[in-house]
């Protein structure tokens, strides 16, 4: 790729402070791998429904489907709790996602043995650890039809309808198979078909499709909740884990809370368009504006951006190495100080100058 085009969309809180960062680590990348860079803003979110009325417009819409990439900030908060049910920003989130057609969320959780600490876990079980999960994101139950509340009814209801094809259980199963052929070989895919029948349908599809394409990569399956024991019990014996939108939502968090802080996680979510890439943490409206803001999980995002998008897995490890030596280096912005002797609390725009100091030391090597 020579050209780049980046939609920012920084969102509410501390989205545009840890984009600002992930935007100089990108621009410096891909400077290096001598790829231009050109760069679009738009509200989305909070932002978007205060400007226009919406928390997308049609038009960012538009500017996202024509973008090779979107750099996303985390959306919402207090100030707009109160809105309509289809007018808050997590609505424009799933719409983006959909517009994009981007079906498969990527998730990895690495445990850095840096911040350690900051786990929740032992260190016997933690280290060593290095996951992904891959999330269906654009059906299931977050899409399903027929869904709402019918309170007219003798006896009130809420309801919601969890659906999943045979194609959209495929489609997103092979980017879970691909992955496991470049990393570990092992594919778990999570599912509840011992009560849910349309998750016993999915372990269906998963299995066929594994035996037919994929023989080369160990599959097993395990119950949601079974395997949320095993998440906390034994994280480092997980390679790769396929599920659902519902499932995924919920055990890709558990698993970033279990490194130590969703500051840390990156995501991308991939389809048939651009990718979108993002932090896995909330926009955090308490410490917004005051620089405190972690931005390590939104510049391993443009790691992410730099190996699926722009085709350059060299530069995205580069990023990523950088992290890894600026957290060597005992720099922890708040929610990952723990204060161990040889670190030193910084903020946002300091930890981004460290990545920076490292990331051109790697590309200079």
């Amino acid at each position: 790729m020579s050209t780049l085009e980046l939609l920012v969309l920084d969102g509410d809180g501390i989205g545009p402070e840890v984009n600002a960062q992930a935007l100089r680590v990108l621009r410096v990348a891909a400077e290096a791998g001598g790829i231009g860079l050109e760069v679009e803003h738009a509200a989305f979110g909070g932002a978007s429904l205060d400007a226009h009325g919406v928390p997308v417009t049609d038009a960012t819409l538009g500017l996202a489907k024509a973008a090779d990439a979107v750099l996303l900030g985390a959306v919402g908060g207090p100030k707009w709790d109160d809105v309509a049910p289809e007018l808050r920003a997590e609505r424009g989130l799933l719409r983006l996602r959909k517009e994009l057609a981007c079906f498969a969320n990527l998730r990895p959780a690495r445990f850095s043995a840096a911040i350690e600490p900051a786990s929740p876990l032992k260190a016997d079980r933690t280290a060593g650890t290095d996951l992904l999960i891959v999330r269906e994101l654009v059906s299931g139950i977050y899409f399903g039809e027929p869904r709402g509340i019918d309170r007219a009814a003798a006896d009130p209801e809420g309801f919601n309808t969890m659906r999943y094809s045979r194609s959209e259980i495929e489609r997103v199963a092979r980017v879970a198979f691909r992955s496991a052929q470049q990393r570990g070989g092992r594919l778990t895919s999570v599912d509840k078909a011992n009560v849910l029948e349309v998750t016993r349908f999915w372990r269906e599809v998963v299995s066929e499709l594994g035996a037919a394409e994929f023989p080369d990569v160990q599959l097993d399956h395990q119950y949601v909740d079974s395997f949320a024991m095993k998440l906390v019990a034994d994280p480092k014996g997980i390679d790769v884990v396929v599920t659902g939108n519902l499932f995924g939502d919920i055990l890709s968090d558990l698993a970033a809370a279990l490194t130590g802080s969703l500051g840390m996680l990156p995501s991308a979510s991939l389809g048939e368009g651009g990718g979108i890439y993002e932090p896995v943490h909330g926009s955090a409206p308490d410490i917004a504006g005051k620089g405190l803001a972690n931005p390590l999980g939104a510049i391993l995002s443009s790691a992410m951006l730099l190996e699926h998008t722009a085709g350059r897995p060299e530069l995205g490890r580069a990023v990523t190495a950088a992290v890894d030596a600026a957290l060597g280096d005992g720099l922890r912005t708040g929610d990952i100080a723990w204060g161990q002797p040889g670190t030193q609390r910084v903020g946002t725009q300091a930890m981004g100058d460290a990545v920076l100091h490292h990331l051109r030391r790697q590309l200079d090597a």
